[in-house]
């Protein structure tokens, strides 16, 4: 398991949690909910990649 990938997607959702709490804070509700939806695609952008990166390994594995 690669334990850096979680750190990243949590870090992620770290730094995410606190901008939306200091956006809506502040006012900026649209800003808010951009940097969530922003947050989120960068998390799935990764996600998609490790997806990608098994799907090649089982081909690779099953020479296919």
């Amino acid at each position: 398991m690669n334990v850096d990938l979680i750190f990243k997607i949590a870090a992620i959702g770290i730094i995410v949690a606190v901008l939306n709490q200091v956006l809506i804070r502040s006012g900026r509700e649209e800003q808010a909910m951009m940097t969530t939806l922003t947050g989120l695609i960068v998390v799935l952008m990764i996600v998609i990649q490790q997806i990608d990166l098994l799907f090649k390994t089982i081909k690779s594995i099953f020479d296919l």
